[in-house]
């Protein structure tokens, strides 16, 4: 029969599957649902898991695991001690959101960091290996499988993983999500599970990864940020940490040797975990990259890795490559959530292209696309407004470009009027404070002229540089 709960005054109607399996999945889409149609309004705090559960009839567990999903979604928000609500929608957090609304219809350019070039998705070589995946396969691979994800996959990432990454991992290491922010769910259960109570993130980076920590019943404390990396020295009591040492989300830099070494050995000495983010780490332009930090401690480095910048984040497959010890109790955490393996036609397919060399083909290809537009950014601010720079290494699929104290929401602002959509370095910051002026720069678009002209543009103020000759029109608008 249906379940009725009251939530701060607001009685609510939830239908539940009475004598479902998927207690989850059905709790998840009521409340989706309850969101979508307005029943739940931006701002509602819900009830606590413990009350929820005790009023539905269900363990406390599954509720924790239908908010952090919520959470993850953006559907809600939390913070650990304040509780769960219903997440702002029609009040975006971010100037960007609200100016991309503002400009509906005129927006040419989105450079919001964190997606690909989703043209450059190879259809052909990905399609040719998924025939080829399909004609091989057995009948076995289309079942539940293993929870750890295909073996054919799991050979084929470590392969992968040593060879270009310098990852120690052997396929009964490797555990397959649907993206890195699933594999951090996951270890966060394996380590409230085992007592832990807090991860220390870098004080900059995607705020969304901070939520899931929270939402699945930890503390997320911070770790500041320098020319260095991660401030080493600061993690404090932590019991994991998590870390982007090859490059450093957004600032842009790599920890330093010194950092790298001091970090192993607090996991060393404290036996607590790293937590090792390799969103971008084949993307490197003026030399090879770093080799991942898991080789320096492979029992105490939890590697992370994804398909969502390298091919495309609709794919939805990501991989995590844990310590011998923990490798089952990540395996356990991902059952005990729901979440099942992902498509196997996907992870056959996947197999096929990095094993016939299709995937490294493709890296080198966008590698160089990539590396190209950075360098033509570079060169029309250098050309343009001398005194804005791009700071960080010559690496990854976004650039921070140092604004010289001007306002950053200014600059956001005439990005908007002249059809930019742009992120600043403030929407990265954990306190949205990054007492530092800059933007964080996609490199989604190919750069050409039109977008050379409009970036020049955003960065120069009224009345500013009138000795600089600018013949465009946008830039004369602008200046």
């Amino acid at each position: 029969m249906p379940n009725t709960w009251a939530t701060s005054g607001v009685d609510l109607h939830l239908d539940l599957d009475p004598g479902g399996t998927r207690v989850r999945a059905s709790l998840e889409a009521a409340l989706r649902d309850a969101m979508r149609t307005g029943r739940l309004r931006p701002g509602t705090r819900l009830p606590s898991s413990r009350a929820l559960a005790a009023d539905l009839g269900i363990a406390r567990n599954t509720v924790a695991d239908a908010y952090g999903q919520l959470v993850a979604e953006a559907w809600l928000d939390s913070r650990h001690g304040a509780g769960t609500w219903v997440a702002e929608r029609s009040a975006p957090p971010t100037p960007v959101a609200v100016q991309m609304r503002a400009e509906a219809g005129r927006v040419h350019y989105d450079l919001r960091p964190g997606v690909p070039d989703l043209s450059s998705f190879p259809r052909t070589p990905w399609l040719a290996a998924a025939r080829r995946a399909l004609a091989a396969a057995s009948r076995d691979a289309f079942g539940y499988g293993d929870l750890r994800g295909l073996l054919e996959l799991r050979e084929a990432l470590a392969s992968y993983l040593s060879r270009a990454r310098g990852v120690v991992v052997s396929a009964d290491r490797i555990v397959v999500c649907s993206g890195f922010a699933h594999g951090l769910e996951l270890m966060c259960d394996v380590l409230r599970a085992g007592g832990g109570r807090t991860i220390a993130a870098e004080a900059f980076g995607h705020t969304r990864l901070r939520r899931v920590v929270e939402a699945r019943g930890l503390d997320a404390t911070t770790v500041p940020v320098d020319l260095g990396g991660a401030v080493a020295e600061e993690i404090g009591a932590a019991d994991a940490v998590l870390l982007t040492p090859a490059h450093q989300f957004p600032i842009g830099v790599p920890l330093a040797p010194e950092r790298r070494r001091r970090v192993v050995e607090w996991a060393s000495r404290t036996g607590h975990l790293i937590i090792e983010d390799d969103y971008d780490g084949e993307f490197r332009y003026d030399r090879q990259s770093v080799g991942a930090l898991q080789a320096l401690a492979p029992e105490h480095v939890v590697y992370g890795g994804t398909a969502s910048k390298s091919l495309a984040p609709g794919l939805r497959l990501g991989w995590l490559v844990v310590p011998a010890h923990l490798t089952d109790a990540v395996v356990a955490a991902k059952h005990d959530s729901g979440s099942l393996t992902s498509s196997s036609l996907d992870q056959l397919t996947l197999a096929e292209f990095i094993t016939s060399g299709a995937y490294d083909r493709h890296v080198r290809r966008v590698r160089i696309a990539y590396r190209r537009r950075r360098d033509r950014l570079v060169a029309a601010l250098r050309q343009r407004v001398p005194r804005v720079r791009v700071t960080g290494i010559s690496a990854g699929l976004h650039a921070l470009v140092d604004l010289d104290g001007q306002p950053e929401d200014e600059v956001i602002a005439r990005a908007a009027q002249h059809g930019l959509v742009i992120n600043g370095l403030n929407s990265f910051a954990v306190d949205g404070r990054a007492h530092r002026s800059a933007l964080v720069v996609g490199l989604r678009h190919p750069a050409g002229a039109r977008l050379h002209h409009r970036t020049g543009s955003l960065v120069c103020g009224p009345r500013r540089h009138r000795g600089h000759v600018r013949s465009d029109r946008t830039m004369s608008r602008c200046c």
